[in-house]
């Protein structure tokens, strides 16, 4: 898969997540993406396979548990920088 093997193609892939970040939650230091990669995929799973997500929950509740600590960071550092962002007008 060329977006795997070809550096430059990964590192503008990286810098695309890394701008994801800092427009989300504004933050791009490393943990911040990190953050923001977990917290998609999840979302991700959790809208496209319902029951996947559920049967995890239910296997893992410590980890259900981290994954709601995380949405609900990623929630807060959102508002947060959306309320320090004047609006912009169309």
């Amino acid at each position: 898969m060329k977006l795997l093997n070809d550096p430059s193609l990964r590192q503008s892939f990286d810098a695309l997540i890394e701008t994801y970040a800092d427009l989300l939650i504004g933050d791009a230091s490393p943990d911040a993406v990190e953050k923001v990669k977990l917290w998609a995929l999840y979302s991700h799973i959790h809208k496209t396979m319902p029951a996947l997500a559920n049967h995890w929950n239910a296997s893992h509740p410590e980890a259900k548990l981290a994954v709601r600590e995380l949405f609900e960071d990623v929630k807060a550092l959102n508002e947060r920088k959306r309320a320090q962002t004047p609006p912009t007008s169309t």
